[in-house]
């Protein structure tokens, strides 16, 4: 039997070591999970609430024990992992609390004598693709609508955290959810396929690279199975010549050094018109250099280690080869001489447009700063990429930032404050950033048969209020 090993990227230490789930393995959770969702799916909607009532309440109970996990699997600072814990429960929370109304039938005025609606139902059991870098929130974030919904859930997560995958598991069953409603598979990548073919299988997600996400999409369209994709991004800072720079730096090194850099949505370019570009780029390299790089199991640390030596490798080659197509390094640029796979914040400035870190999603504490000439440069400098995950501009006048806002092209676009995600509104991308949306009330649908109820009511001769009402 295969087996699993997971490592601290921080000291290069084995955490321990799983058994692989065989094709038998995964087969037999597919098939627990086919055999409990029709009770699932039929329970009152309130019960399914409760579950992830009691699953936030769990998760901040014992969130010291899941923010150690995550940081000994991942590297994240255990501040960071503590916020992720908890973000997880207010996910929770927030499908416990609005999931019955964000399903209510949508009455639909059609013709007289005639009640018409949409109600919107459970399909089945949903694979979730789930990467490394936010190895609890980027899974409840899925689970929590899913299992309101009435859906029940398989994880494919990431080999390198396969603790927090189990741990997950678990949680969802100790707090009340029956055998099948929530399973782990501990497979490699190459079941992937086989599983998005079974027929009991009835939908896809995935959070990872837009190569992986092309492979999802092509089979489960060819399966004729709905997918939501959540893919990498290369998301556009915007720095307007009226902004507060103060606090537009601040936020700016924020958005760049989030879980050491390792985020879809961490600010990845940074364009500044040029009234402000030396000042901009002169308080963004003194900040950033004072952040704490170290052991991310340390409290004051704000930057750990890459989750693994091969994502450091990467990084640094793209750094350079920026720098070798003409960029100037202003600050880092060079792995860490210590235990583990530690790179410091990097600013690269003078960017060419061609370079790696303004074509490529950089996936590390490295920024590139672009300059421009005024509003209408930057926004065709920000769009001028294959990504549309997030962005964000930065100005005094709040209304043009709005304007600004609706030009980039973008799944999601924050005027004065950095991109994130939030339970109260849908997140997901354009563009090679992938489709389909998360979270708020879109994400509790996305995996929804929309079902046309339509009632005659003129022949019978009965009246009454509609169903929906």
């Amino acid at each position: 039997m295969s087996t699993i090993e997971s490592t601290n990227p921080a000291t290069g230490e084995t955490n321990d070591t799983y058994d692989a789930h065989s094709s038998d393995d995964w087969d037999d959770r597919l098939e627990r999970a086919l055999e409990t969702y029709p009770a699932w799916s039929s329970r009152e909607i309130r019960e399914r609430q409760q579950v992830l009532a009691d699953a936030a309440s769990r998760l901040r109970s014992d969130q010291e024990v899941y923010a150690d996990l995550i940081t000994r699997e991942m590297g994240k600072p255990i501040a960071q992992s503590r916020a992720e814990v908890e973000k997880c429960a207010w996910v929770c929370d927030h499908y416990a609390e609005h999931a019955a109304a964000y399903l209510q039938d949508e009455v639909i005025g059609t013709e007289p004598g005639v009640e018409a609606f949409v109600s919107y139902e459970p399909v089945g059991p949903i694979l979730a693709v789930m990467p490394w870098n936010f190895p609890f929130w980027q899974v409840f974030r899925f689970a929590a609508p899913t299992l309101a919904l009435g859906n029940v859930g398989l994880l494919k997560h990431a080999s390198n955290v396969p603790g927090c995958a189990l741990a997950i598991e678990d949680l969802f069953r100790e707090v009340g959810a029956p055998e099948g409603v929530f399973s782990t598979l501990l497979v490699s990548s190459s079941d992937i396929s086989d599983i998005i073919a079974d027929d009991r299988l009835r939908g896809v997600t995935l959070t990872g690279s837009d190569g992986a996400g092309r492979a999802v999409g092509e089979q489960a369209g060819s399966e004729l199975k709905p997918a939501v994709l959540e893919l990498g991004g290369s998301d556009p800072f915007v720095v307007l010549e009226d902004a507060d720079l103060e606090r537009t730096v601040e936020r700016a090194v924020d958005a760049r050094l989030i879980n050491s850099g390792q985020s879809c949505i961490a600010a990845k370019r940074f364009i500044v018109c040029e009234d402000v570009r030396d000042e901009f780029v002169d308080r963004f390299v003194e900040e950033m250099t004072s952040r704490t790089v170290g052991d991310p199991s340390e409290e004051g640390t704000e930057i750990g280690p890459q989750a693994r030596a091969d994502l450091l490798e990467e990084l640094h080659e793209q750094v350079e080869e920026t720098v070798e197509a003409g960029a100037t390094l202003e600050c880092g640029g060079e792995p860490l001489e210590r235990e583990g796979a530690f790179y410091p914040p990097t600013v690269l400035t003078d960017v060419p447009h061609d370079a790696p870190a303004a074509v490529d999603e950089v996936f590390g504490p490295a920024a590139a700063v672009f300059t421009v000439g005024d509003e209408d440069e930057a926004v065709a400098l920000a769009n001028d990429v294959r990504f549309g995950l997030g962005a964000s501009v930065w100005t005094a006048d709040s209304d043009r930032g709005c304007r600004v806002a609706r030009r980039l092209e973008a799944g999601c676009a924050f005027v004065n404050e950095l991109v994130k995600s939030d339970p109260r509104v849908p997140f997901g991308g354009v563009k090679d950033s992938g489709y389909g949306r998360e979270l708020g009330r879109p994400g509790i649908r996305a995996f929804a048969n929309e079902k046309t109820i339509w009632v005659d009511r003129t022949e019978s001769g009965t009246s009454g209020e509609s169903p929906a009402e």
